[in-house]
């Protein structure tokens, strides 16, 4: 249950051993200006966030949407405490797919309790990277806030960059002159897309909640980090639109194709078909034994009669293959 857990003060990490019926304790050992402890779990029981809960004093209402695990973005205030959630994303090539997970985070004065769900995005690495400046650490839980955000949103461009990939491959195949069948992989991607907008699209408030300094738990001086998390959220937002708009003139191109390949083929069919009507006609009315064509019923007729099938033959393939139809 427990990832990883640690008590910071003055932006230095001190290393705790603490079992779920220590938490309470380890709380009070946060007891100067500054200090504050991080707790991650990874998919946690009810039981086991109930503990978690009873220690830090977290409204119940957030602990079930934590349980749940199936939450818009969103961040909420209960009391003193704030409760942001986030979606994770990372991609499937294989599969053309984007799959979610989600990280909630229960952030007070003194504690960030961040729970994960999925196997996306890993959050040591976020810890390991802002534990490298212990003078952001300093200014308390919000800095450990940006670290698993900005962690989240560069993420959102990974899997964008995976997309953008794979719709320059469909723009390749769709005006391809071989004949392909790309809109099943179309509408894959673009019910990816609606996937991780559903990411980033909620999560823009919150984020420019946090930038605009209207979050009491954000130290001003966080604040600008927190508008370059938003720049990359806005980035993402509009590359996913773009890549949404970019999917459906490559739809509405294949459609054009399909139609263009369609009256090719009609062209073709009815060529073909000229190509035995004409002969079969003139066999027919040779066959019809009318006594006024000359030497009828002779070796004569016969050849005039295969003279004209293959002369109409031969004319009418020529005007299709100029024409384009052959």
């Amino acid at each position: 249950m427990i990832v990883d857990i640690a008590l910071y003060r003055g932006g230095r990490r001190l290393e705790v051993d603490c079992h779920p019926h220590e938490y309470a304790a380890l709380r009070e050992r946060a007891s100067e200006s500054g200090d504050f402890i991080w707790l991650g779990l990874y998919a946690p029981s009810q039981s086991e966030l109930n503990e978690v809960a009873q220690a830090f004093d977290l409204h119940p209402l957030a602990v079930e949407d934590a349980i749940t695990a199936h939450q818009r973005p969103k961040l909420e205030r209960y009391g003193d405490s704030i409760f942001l959630v986030l979606k994770t994303l990372w991609y499937v090539d294989a599969d053309d797919q984007v799959e979610t997970g989600e990280i909630n985070l229960f952030v007070g004065r003194d504690f960030i309790i961040t729970v994960r769900h999925g196997r996306g995005v890993r959050l040591d690495t976020a810890r390991h990277e802002v534990e490298k400046s212990p003078e952001r650490l300093s200014q308390g839980p919000s800095a450990a806030i940006w670290a698993v955000a900005d962690t989240v949103v560069d993420g959102y461009l990974s899997v964008l960059n995976e997309l953008q990939i794979d719709v320059d491959e469909v723009e390749t195949s769709v005006f391809s002159p071989v004949r392909t069948s790309d809109s099943e992989r179309i509408y894959t991607l673009k019910r990816e897309l609606a996937e991780v907008r559903r990411a980033v699209q909620p999560l823009r408030e919150p984020i420019r909640n946090f930038a605009a300094g209207n979050v009491a738990e954000v130290d001003p001086d966080i604040q600008p980090f927190f508008r370059d998390v938003l720049d990359h959220l806005n980035q993402a937002a509009d590359s996913a639109e773009q890549l949404e708009s970019m999917l459906s003139s490559a739809f509405e191109a294949h459609l054009a194709q399909i139609s263009v390949q369609q009256n090719d083929d009609m062209r073709k069919i009815s060529a073909g078909a000229a190509l035995v009507v004409v002969p079969t006609f003139v066999a027919g009315v040779y066959g019809m034994n009318v006594q006024l064509w000359p030497n009828n019923g002779t070796w004569a007729a016969f050849g005039v009669a295969i003279g004209l099938m293959v002369l109409s033959v031969g004319v009418l393939w020529w005007f299709f293959r100029k024409s384009g139809w052959l």
